[in-house]
């Protein structure tokens, strides 16, 4: 009984204990306004939730590279490169294809948002819309994605 637990400590219980984070960077999109800061969220493409763009790295990029591709990719933002070092970061369970929860920690980047275009590669499986920090806060799910809207 003895070698069957420690079977099953090494082969499932300590991988799953001792594995690392996965990591992703996202996209705090911005622009300046007469009444003061506005945040670009846009859905998910499974649920609908809002969300900020965001995903895995990608090879031959930084984090702040990563967030401004998948700021293009998923919302059609248009800017000069986002500053190298994160404004803070954020965790959330990734609901995975099987029905499992990935937790991952995810980079978030400041972009000041130069141009919005309206053909971009998931225009047709997102929307977008322009909010003031605080109604971001209320739309997104993630506790310490709300802190770091309610810093701007």
């Amino acid at each position: 009984m003895t070698k069957w637990l420690r079977n099953i400590w090494e082969e499932v219980a300590r991988p799953i204990f001792l594995r690392p984070r996965r990591v992703q960077f996202a996209a705090l999109c911005t622009r300046e306004t007469e009444i003061g800061p506005e945040v670009l969220l846009i859905t998910s493409r499974d649920t609908g939730r809002w969300i900020i763009p965001k995903g895995w790295p990608i090879d031959g990029k930084d984090g702040a590279e990563t967030a401004l591709q998948e700021a293009w990719e998923e919302a059609g933002v248009r800017a000069p490169g986002p500053a190298k070092e994160p404004i803070g970061q954020f965790t959330y369970d990734k609901i995975l294809k099987d029905g499992t929860a990935l937790q991952v920690l995810t980079s978030v980047y400041r972009i000041d948002v130069q141009d919005l275009l309206d053909d971009f590669p998931e225009a047709g499986a997102r929307k977008r819309v322009w909010v003031s920090p605080a109604t971001a806060a209320e739309r997104v799910n993630e506790p310490e994605l709300r802190d770091i809207l309610l810093q701007l």
